[in-house]
């Protein structure tokens, strides 16, 4: 059964995410939005956070040790420590603050899920500590490609074996801190036709003969984080720089890898786009109930108060099937469906519940005033596309509808 109560400790820790979302993302995240311009690398900002000891993504190469120091950070219990449920809460909150400010920060970021999933112990060892030190660094992830988004058995960046090295060609394009991160996770295919078995996810650093960044991409929202565009042309990358190594990709490893790494990063995606609206909802309630006379018995303050209630209940309900994807990996047990679930409900009610938000300011809705509302609606769209689709996340969830031999799964039963 689920349980709902945080501990203090955990009610600590997301006070404190509050404290920097409010007064370090926010204000930083809307200066952004005006430049229509990334944070810089060298931002004293990034510093700031790196002393503060906070990073995306760094579990270090002993997972152990790792998982042991967060676990004495959030205090001792015999009860599970809720890393995953703890984490997407923190997540929902950073968003609050400012979504392109949270991608921005420095630590491994999405190159992590992969790297702990699949990597040798020599390979997390090299990795992570590229991140120990006084100096921001980051990390990539890049498997969308022109022709292979959503559709992950379709990437065509090739890996061509050529005695101990692999030589990339391709491209990778919408790289979340792409052109500043020291290593990127690529993934390509050694035989297109071999599908998924041909998939191969190799671990590429910085400055790599062949290795380029091709763009930096002007977006719609999402300013101040970094979005690239990567280009290999015959990249040769050591074969001891093959995640996992040879033996790793007998059977379709590589795929399992990427898919891996998707049920791990999309019940955040959710939740980020839940604290995204609920940045705006905020903001329209608070300006409604200080410039209104919402207790009046008048039909304006009825259809004012019922459409934020229904705003509200709606990100409700997709935080909970938010944290329940993650709960359900605190606990060690398949959440595929789930997490597709989280990524394809959250988006569309927070793009729902943005556009009530600009319905219900009017004109007024567009001005410097509700700056944080506007840019909501920016930001959010993107929500829906990356990380897989909206109408991939179905095709997912109906797949995980029945059980082997077409037997329906049971009401409960994941």
């Amino acid at each position: 059964m689920m349980e709902f109560e945080l501990s203090q400790n955990h009610k600590q820790v997301l006070e404190l995410v509050k404290w920097l979302a409010k007064e370090k993302l926010r204000p930083l995240g809307l200066e952004c939005d005006k430049k229509e311009e990334p944070i810089p690398p060298d931002h004293p900002f990034f510093k700031e956070i790196k002393q503060m000891g906070i990073e995306i993504g760094v579990m270090g190469s002993d997972d152990v040790k790792s998982e042991s120091r967060l676990k004495s950070f959030i205090g001792e219990s015999k009860e599970p420590p809720m890393i995953a449920t703890l984490s997407i809460l923190a997540a929902e909150i950073l968003a609050w603050g400012d979504q392109g400010v949270f991608m921005s920060f420095p630590g491994p970021g999405l190159a992590s899920p992969p790297i702990r999933l699949m990597a040798t112990p020599e390979q997390k060892k090299i990795f992570f500590d590229t991140f120990k030190g006084d100096e921001p660094k980051w990390g990539a992830f890049g498997l969308t490609e022109p022709g292979a988004g959503s559709d992950v058995a379709r990437i065509r960046t090739s890996a061509k074996k050529d005695g101990k090295y692999y030589i990339l060609n391709g491209e990778k394009m919408y790289i979340t801190n792409g052109a500043r991160a020291e290593w990127v996770v690529v993934f390509a295919t050694v035989d297109p036709k071999l599908g998924r078995a041909g998939h191969r996810a190799f671990l590429v650093r910085k400055g790599t003969p062949g290795f380029k960044v091709s763009r930096i991409e002007k977006k719609m929202g999402l300013h101040a984080s970094e979005t690239a565009g990567l280009l290999f042309e015959d990249c040769a990358v050591h074969e001891d720089f093959l995640l996992g190594g040879e033996d790793y990709y007998k059977s379709k490893e590589g795929f399992k890898g990427a898919m891996e790494t998707l049920n791990m990063t999309r019940p955040a995606v959710g939740a980020m786009a839940i604290g995204i609206a609920r940045a705006a909802y905020e903001h329209t309630r608070d300006y409604f109930a200080e410039n209104y006379m919402l207790n009046a018995v008048s039909p304006f303050a009825v259809k004012i108060k019922a459409e934020l209630e229904r705003m509200k209940r709606k990100l409700d309900i997709a935080r909970l099937i938010c944290v329940r994807a993650a709960w359900l990996m605190d606990m060690k047990k398949p959440n595929a469906r789930e997490a597709s679930q989280a990524k394809a409900y959250a988006p569309p009610i927070a793009l729902d519940v943005i556009t009530r938000c600009l319905e219900l300011l009017g004109e007024e809705g567009t001005l410097e005033y509700h700056h944080i509302v506007n840019k909501a609606y920016r930001d959010i769209k993107v929500f829906d596309i990356f990380e897989g689709t909206g109408q991939v996340q179905r095709i997912v969830i109906s797949k995980r509808l029945f059980a082997s031999k077409g037997k329906p799964v049971e009401w409960g039963e994941n």
